[in-house]
């Protein structure tokens, strides 16, 4: 169960060969899936030969080689964690139940509708990250901007599997669908907003792979607790992955900052237009794109109170952030949860049902590790010694979902009037002008072991090779 076999037409671990209508299916979607990828997929990218990691098994010991492949030729395949006879339910109405092997009927439109949501999220984000490639800051970001793009592929797999396996045509059906939208699309978009979104230079794609990524992260160790057992166990091997990601977005805005602070160091001024004049991105723009990439994400976790939530959970569909860490009944029935809502100009709390607020748990969770990051990028401008502090804006800032939605919010959490907000929100949010700047920075550097200006070099490189490796071939 743990070795994938390469040597099957489509790559996997679940015995594939053993379901011909399955594998008849998922071979005739595979040629669509190609097109699709050359469509919207990395620009110009199809001959060049990336140091790719490829996975190999689901032992976490061992489940990944290196090597340079040539784009186009990438395996995807389908991998799950292995499974567990005596695994049982550990949360909601089915507590201590046998894991579910197949749909039960009375879950089967719900969970189609999760693995769907799910699975647009992956290619949307390839869609957004098509063009950064024409622009990116180093051969080592370029590289790692592909291992992302191909892993996001895979993760399209993963949910496509679960689909043609377990919801027969209807599954079938949507597996094309996730094929035939586009990110950002005005008649046939993503189905989640954040997703429609454009990630135009590698500052929002840093961000994007921080937060979004993260946002990702939580969603499927949400779905890893599922007692639906080959979801839990498909989302559970797809978090292996999903670990480099955020660590490209931390990472990538931490060289950032590092480079902004030493050219400030250098000139000996915290002035936003000499240090624009000097090539780098001011702290003030970073502030910005944080405050943005933030709200929009925090978005995606759904209303602060949500029926289909409470629903989910207590069908077991979809458990919360580490739900065997808790310390409750699992159950939650009676249990309540403050979440935030806004009387007489001003936020209060206000408790509600637990089960109803599951959405907001979730992104509370997100928010606790979301801020110990910015810390971090913090200790990169402590260190530099400049009296400089990113921070991350109140949950209830430029939101467009739930009790939250459309309230003019200062990122320090102040209700502001509509005078204040349109007089502020260009010191709050990304301009044009902003965007415009960052834009124009974005030239691209290809050469081993070169880097923008805007950006510092990484520590290391990547599985132990040297920063100036030849992480990518031009052929």
């Amino acid at each position: 169960m743990s070795t994938i076999n390469y040597t099957d037409k489509i790559p996997n671990n679940v015995n594939l060969s053993e379901d011909r209508t399955l594998q008849r299916a998922l071979e005739q979607w595979q040629p669509n899936f190609i097109n699709w990828w050359d469509d919207v997929g990395p620009d110009g990218s199809t001959d060049y030969e990336v140091y790719l990691r490829t996975a190999v098994s689901v032992d976490p010991q061992g489940w990944a080689q290196f090597g340079h492949v040539k784009m186009r030729d990438y395996r995807w395949g389908i991998f799950l964690n292995p499974g567990d006879a005596e695994r049982k339910v550990h949360f909601g109405d089915h507590l201590g139940e046998k894991a579910w092997q197949d749909v039960p009927g009375e879950h089967r439109a719900n969970l189609r509708r999760i693995i769907v949501t799910q699975g647009d999220t992956e290619p949307a984000s390839v869609e957004q990250q098509r063009h950064l490639g024409l622009t990116a800051p180093s051969m080592y970001d370029l590289r790692n901007l592909f291992q992302i793009n191909v892993e996001e592929g895979r993760h399209l797999w993963a949910m496509v599997y679960l689909l043609h396996k377990h919801f027969g045509r209807d599954g079938r059906e949507e597996a094309e669908a996730l094929l035939d939208r586009r990110s950002g699309d005005e008649n046939n978009p993503r189905i989640l907003a954040a997703f429609n979104e454009k990630t135009p230079d590698w500052l929002a794609f840093f961000m994007f792979t921080y937060f979004t990524d993260r946002d990702g992260k939580f969603q499927l160790s949400a779905l890893a607790e599922s007692a639906f057992d080959p979801l839990a166990r498909t989302t559970r091997f797809m978090l292996t992955e999903e670990a480099h990601h955020m660590f490209v977005g931390e990472s990538g805005v931490s060289r950032v900052i590092a480079r902004t602070c030493q050219v400030m160091n250098e000139l000996k001024t915290d002035d936003v237009q000499k240090v624009r004049a000097a090539g780098v991105i001011d702290l003030p723009t970073i502030q910005r794109y944080l405050n943005f990439h933030y709200s929009v994400t925090i978005d995606l976790f759904g209303a602060d109170q949500s029926s289909n939530a409470a629903t989910f959970y207590s069908s077991g569909l979809k458990g919360r952030y580490e739900e065997g860490k808790r310390g409750d009944d699992h159950v939650l029935k009676g249990q309540t949860y403050k979440v935030l809502e806004v009387h007489g100009g001003q936020l209060v709390e206000k408790e509600v049902p637990m089960l109803n607020a599951l959405n907001e748990v979730l992104r509370d969770d997100f928010i606790k590790v979301s801020v110990a990051a910015v810390e971090r990028w913090n200790k990169v401008i402590e260190k530099a010694g400049i009296p400089f502090r990113l921070k991350v804006p109140h949950k209830a800032f430029h939101r467009s979902i739930g009790a939250l939605a459309g309230i003019k919010m200062a990122p320090d959490g102040r209700v502001v009037s509509e005078s204040e907000w349109a007089a502020k929100q260009n010191e709050w949010l990304p301009t044009a002008e902003d965007r415009a700047f960052v834009a124009s920075l974005m030239g691209r550097v290809v050469d081993t072991g070169n880097f923008a200006n805007w950006i510092a070099p990484p520590v290391m490189g990547i599985n132990r090779q040297p920063v100036d490796f030849q992480y990518v071939r031009f052929n």
